[in-house]
């Protein structure tokens, strides 16, 4: 594979996670660290990416705290629009990171009155622009990479509420593997949500379907709920449907 084609790659796993491993780009892209480390750096020159300890950031996700760049974003609207429709008024509602749930949180009807939990600056933000939410800052140590509090106190906080409804921001998922990550300390979060709801909800860009990360959130039994941009009986859904998993 030739540099630029390799750094192309290297982009689009940026842009689709937020964040990327130097480790899993090794195993992805068949090189070695060393070539990954001057990819990351050129990248990084160019302006294209953030380089960090152990792999790069989404220049888009990071550098603004009013998020507007953001990937896959008709594909996302689409999976928001979906989700909203399970929201209903006086319900308790957990939410992660990441842009789609961002997108969720700007499409939230205006009429609606809920609480929202959430650990995540970014979500938190769209979640007080709307004039009848509750916001519920989850708070402990904040991840810089994720934007979102991490940690026991958050965790402990988590356990604390019986939730309705949990939307989980989706790095991966499969069948096999079920839903996993590519950061410990979300990863704890994300684990303790699923627990702590009565219903689960997975929302996922079809990109993220079948594939999967170096960390466990759950089981794909786990979730009750998953929302793609595609047609519920889209054949790349079979499976999930198949398991009794509710797919919209």
């Amino acid at each position: 594979m030739l540099k630029e084609e390799r750094q192309n790659v290297i982009l689009h796993e940026v842009n689709l996670h937020n964040k990327v491993l130097t480790t899993h780009l090794v195993e992805r892209l068949n090189v070695s660290e060393d070539t990954i480390r001057r990819d990351l750096n050129e990248l990084a020159d160019a302006g294209r990416i953030i380089k960090v300890h152990g792999g790069a950031l989404s220049r888009s996700f990071h550098n603004s705290f009013n998020i507007t760049d953001i990937y896959s974003l008709p594909e996302k609207k689409r999976i928001a629009q979906k989700a909203i429709g399970l929201i209903q008024d006086g319900m308790f509602v957990f939410t992660t990171g990441g842009t789609t749930i961002l997108e969720m949180a700007r499409a939230l009807p205006p009429q609606l009155r809920a609480t929202f939990f959430t650990g995540s600056l970014p979500a938190a933000f769209e979640y007080l622009q709307h004039p009848h939410i509750e916001v519920i800052l989850i708070g402990d140590r904040l991840s810089k990479s994720s934007r979102i509090t991490v940690g026991g106190g958050a965790i402990a906080q988590i356990r604390q509420v019986k939730a309705d409804l949990c939307f989980l921001g989706t790095n991966a998922i499969d069948i096999h593997a079920g839903l996993t990550d590519n950061d410990l300390d979300v990863v704890q979060v994300k684990k303790a949500m699923v627990e702590s709801a009565s219903k689960v909800v997975s929302l996922a860009i079809s990109e993220k379907i079948n594939t999967a990360q170096r960390l466990k959130v759950c089981n794909a039994t786990d979730i009750d709920i998953l929302i793609t941009e595609l047609d519920p009986l889209d054949e790349l859904l079979a499976p999930y449907r198949d398991a009794g998993m509710e797919v919209h």
